[in-house]
This record gives structure tokens, sequence and C-alpha cells, in this order.
């Protein structure tokens, strides 16, 4: 996953007006408690950010991909 993609998906799950900030604000316990926003800045892969981000918002499984059903979110490593 690319960052550009993680920031669609973020657009598309979270909504464009709220992604940013929630990534700026969010702690994620599974990442040291880094924001999405700082856990990207300091080289965690963008995969890794993403499902970290879904687990702690209890985002579902079948909602991880946004609104495009074509769209495959990479599996966790």
């Amino acid at each position: 996953m690319r960052v550009s993609e993680f920031w669609e998906l973020a657009d598309a799950v979270f909504g464009s007006a709220y992604s940013r900030t929630y990534a700026r604000e969010l702690s994620l316990t599974a990442l040291d408690s880094l924001t999405p926003q700082a856990a990207l800045e300091a080289g965690v892969a963008p995969r890794v950010v993403w499902h970290a981000w879904c687990d702690e918002a209890q985002v579902p499984l079948a909602d991880r991909a946004g609104r495009d059903p074509a769209r495959i979110v990479p599996p966790r490593r």
C-alpha cells in the first residue's frame, strides 16, 4: 500500500472532512500511542498503520476498503 492509497482509504472510510484531523489526534495503542500521521512520518508501513487505525476505531473488516467494492486492502503482515 502506498501512502496515497492510505489517504484515499482514510477519506473513504472516515470521511474527507474528518480523516486528516482524526489522523492527527487519535493515538494508536498498537503503535506505541503514535497517531496515524505520526506513525507514517516515523516510517511505519502504511498497511500496518491502516490496520492499527481501523482496529482502534473498530472499523469492521468489511468496511476497511471504503465504498469501492473492487478495492482490495492489503492484508496484515
